[in-house]
């Protein structure tokens, strides 16, 4: 008959969140803002290539070198403009006659004729240093080429004037190194070291937003039925502890019910990515996803739900001692930055995982739910690391319900005021 009513609470607390229309708006969003990672990026790169006639810049070379016109051939059909054209090129010399041409050519820009304009003087022969000013400075695409363009034709120049054969200098300055960091674990080859840095992130921060969104869920749903005196009426059909289990576990499935949906169509999106982008004349990357194997997959599974667990009863006795959303925030600032203390540090643990910092962290109960899936991701970590952690977490949780369930029983029927940490602490040694 427990188990009924428990299972009752669990269906009850599912189904009123999964039928709303704010679940399915939040679901819906998911895919929405994952397709627009996939797809958006490819997308305006594509757009910054091919670029249009309005997107022409102008060279001040002020050099005396000629530069200006090796730079143009080199972004001829890129940055510039569509392809065939090139950047119009005005030789000036040092001093008022390129701030004169400064000048024609900020007039220009400001009349639209122009996107931008370049200049090219001693100090960018000497040090490299050239500057550039226009509307389109945030088109990351087309100036980081035309970096490239300036950076590859100075060296050149400077190749030349060492004596050096003109064609072997373009050839040596045209020369590209790229290196692909490629993981390598027990199991063989584990895909790219740049997507399973970003894989790790993405990671902890999807754990870290289903516990902190549905932790929250299950502080307002005790607050709620505490106001409107529900919580009255239940707890005399069920025990107080049976009923925080049974809030904690059902809100839990719905978050769980919204990442498995999320990471569902995030892979149909991912199949569809190459077709799609292909239609727009977009060439897709490969690259191979992370390695994941059910045992991960129900690692990461277990470190959601006790982590969930934790955290929830936290937020659960947070809602039962308060009497309004005012006092709701201010009493769950504790909660909250025990969560947050759990992400701020995610950077520079994907970075290097190994250090002692990262595999202290990942053990202790409350960092562990978003740390070690982190770590788990980035690198392998040893057996009796995941063992201590999990059991880390577990215990943490099971200590959090024991301790949620003490507070819960007495504060979910108090009414007026909000109780003080020796009246909590009496609550707790209470039989």
């Amino acid at each position: 008959m427990a188990d009924r009513k428990l299972l009752a609470v669990i269906r009850r607390e599912y189904l009123e969140r999964v039928r709303s229309k704010w679940f399915l708006i939040s679901t819906l969003f998911g895919p929405i803002l994952f397709g627009g990672l996939m797809f958006g990026p490819g997308l305006l790169m594509n757009r910054d290539r091919s670029g249009n006639g309005a997107e022409t810049i102008i060279l001040l070379d002020a050099t005396g070198q000629g530069l200006g016109d090796r730079v143009a051939t080199a972004l001829s059909g890129g940055v510039s403009g569509s392809s065939g054209s090139s950047p119009r090129v005005v030789t000036v010399t040092a001093g008022p006659a390129l701030a004169a041409a400064e000048s024609l050519a900020t007039r220009a820009v400001v009349g639209d004729s122009v996107k931008g304009y370049l200049v090219l003087d001693a100090g960018t022969l000497a040090s490299g240093k050239a500057r550039y000013a226009g509307t389109n400075t945030t088109a990351l695409f087309a100036m980081q080429r035309l970096d490239r363009a300036v950076q590859r034709e100075l060296l050149a120049w400077k190749v030349e004037q060492s004596g050096v054969d003109p064609e072997v200098g373009r050839q040596l300055a045209a020369t590209n190194v790229s290196i692909e960091a490629e993981r390598l674990s027990k199991r063989g080859r584990g895909g790219s070291g740049q997507v399973n840095f970003f894989a790790g992130l993405v990671v902890a921060l999807l754990l870290y937003m289903v516990t902190f969104v549905y932790g929250l869920n299950v502080l307002r749903g005790v607050l709620e039925e505490k106001q409107t005196r529900v919580a009255e009426v239940v707890v005399a059909s069920i025990p107080a502890q049976r009923l925080l289990l049974g809030k904690v576990l059902g809100i839990g499935g719905v978050g769980l019910t919204q990442v498995l949906i999320w990471i569902g169509t995030s892979a149909a999106l991912w199949q569809a990515r190459g077709p799609v982008l292909s239609r727009f004349g977009v060439d897709a990357a490969p690259f191979a996803l992370p390695d994941v194997t059910a045992t991960s997959l129900a690692l990461l599974l277990a470190f959601f739900l006790l982590g969930f667990l934790l955290y929830a009863s936290l937020f659960a006795v947070v809602g039962a001692m308060v009497n309004s959303e005012q006092e709701a925030q201010q009493a769950q600032t504790p909660v909250v930055l025990l969560l947050v203390s759990t992400i701020v540090f995610a950077q520079g643990i994907v970075m290097d995982p190994e250090t002692p910092f990262a595999r202290i962290i990942s053990l202790l109960p409350h960092a562990a739910p978003i740390v070690m899936p982190l770590r788990m991701t980035v690198t392998t970590v040893p057996a009796w690391e995941l063992a201590a952690s999990l059991v880390s977490v577990a215990l943490g949780a099971l200590a959090s319900l024991w301790l949620a369930g003490r507070i819960y029983r007495v504060g979910l029927l108090m009414y007026g005021k909000r109780p003080t940490i020796r009246e909590v602490a009496t609550w707790i040694g209470r039989r």
